[in-house]
């Protein structure tokens, strides 16, 4: 509970600091410039996440197709085996 009261006290010691600090012009362009750096920071990983979103839905759908082809052929080969099979047991019953 006392890491609880000195972490609130922390936050709000940290807005007053800040709104004294934004009072000044020269703490104005300080924490203007510290806003645009965390924007463009945040820009950048945004672009990331969605690129490397991107590359694995890329992925994950030459995975799917793929697996579809794989199905068909199996699918293709048991149909065969099944006329091969009954073939053969038409012979044997002849």
């Amino acid at each position: 509970m006392k890491s609880m009261m000195w972490f609130v006290l922390g936050l709000a010691g940290g807005f007053v600091a800040a709104h004294l600090v934004n009072k000044d012009p020269r703490g104005h362009e300080v924490l203007a410039d510290v806003d645009a750096r965390i924007t463009e920071f945040t820009d950048r990983i945004g672009e990331a996440y969605r690129a490397q979103e991107a590359k694995i839905d890329g992925i994950a759908a030459d995975v799917k197709d793929a697996a579809a082809g794989a199905l068909g052929a199996a699918k293709d080969a048991a149909s065969d085996a099944v006329d091969a099979a009954k073939a053969t047991a038409a012979t044997i019953t002849d």
